[in-house]
């Protein structure tokens, strides 16, 4: 996903001449995120072919001198290396039906959106049409792609990742391969992803309540990077917690958060800011609380989150 403001892709990248060495790429999806993974495989000089249904997307990258296919069909014959960028699986799989007849003998790498049963789906259905198969995921911004820092993810056939390794690095200089399970990429999109929309939104209230007063946003940035800084070195902490299921070094226990509450109803209250969205959050400390658990770590919630676990 784009979150942020960012310089046009494109506005930096230099047209290079394709190098007979380098792996040809079909790139399927060109909105954002899929454009971006285009331009850098053309930036490195890879013979780089594009499809999107709306055929307009594909200019920008036929300028820089990516080949334009005719359908998804003909972008799939062209490399043995496709990438897909596409909103879900089932999408994927809904653009790709047309194009089954040239799916054996290729490499399939999905870059999207969705759930682990629907990696597993996908993995199945390009085994069944003759192609090896590898999920991932981008986790940054389309402007960040090809950065040294950019974290990319996959899981699936391993011999995917070890024969198109080159080519998949020039999409991030961070990049991992999970394990051979297909869906543990998603497993670890939608895990590390959860996080988003929660931080985002929490953001967005505090600046909601900045404005209330008459401030600017920009005012609260520092000190709400500093809070996601001090929230990052303590995720190992959280974790180890977790790991061993030891709770009782609680340098911010559970009852600590039962006050949070009653401030945010005053918050609400003397701002007219909205925080009903807290609720959820507010019961699972309560239900944490009642399981035991108020004078453990706050990161005991994971015992109320875990839920029982799923019959065999």
């Amino acid at each position: 996903m784009d979150l942020a403001p960012h310089h046009h892709p494109f506005s930096v990248w230099s047209t290079r001449m394709p190098a007979p060495h380098l792996t040809p790429v079909s790139v399927i999806g060109l909105g954002s995120m899929g454009s971006a993974l285009a331009g850098a495989f053309v930036r490195a000089g890879h013979p780089t072919t594009v499809w999107n249904r709306t055929a307009a997307r594909t200019e920008p990258l036929v300028a820089l001198g990516a080949t334009r296919a005719a359908d998804v069909e003909a972008a799939v014959a062209a490399s043995p290396l496709v990438v897909t960028c596409l909103t879900t699986f089932d999408d994927t799989r809904q653009a790709l039906g047309q194009a089954v007849a040239a799916l054996p003998g290729r490499a399939l790498v999905t870059l999207n959106s969705g759930s682990p049963a629907g990696a597993r789906e996908t993995a199945a259905w390009a085994a069944g049409h003759g192609a090896r198969f590898l999920a991932g995921a981008v986790k940054n911004v389309p402007s960040a792609v090809g950065a040294p820092d950019t974290l990319l993810y996959y899981s699936g056939d391993r011999t995917v990742f070890d024969d198109f390794r080159a080519a998949l690095d020039v999409l991030g200089g961070d990049t991992v391969h999970l394990g051979d399970e297909p869906d543990l990429a998603a497993l670890y999109e939608m895990a590390v992803g959860a996080m988003l929309l929660p931080a985002l939104v929490g953001f967005f209230q505090g600046a909601a309540a900045v404005q209330a007063r008459g401030l600017e946003v920009a005012s609260m940035v520092r000190f709400a990077g500093k809070w996601l800084d001090m929230i990052k070195s303590l995720l190992p902490v959280f974790a180890r917690e977790i790991d061993t299921g030891d709770y009782t070094d609680a340098a911010s226990s559970v009852n600590l958060f039962l006050t949070a509450e009653a401030d945010d109803a005053d918050l609400t209250e003397e701002t007219n800011v909205e925080t009903a969205w807290l609720a959820p959050m507010h019961d699972l400390v309560r239900r944490a609380v009642a399981a035991g658990h108020g004078d453990h770590s706050v990161s005991a919630l994971t015992e109320v989150l875990r839920g029982p676990a799923p019959r065999a």
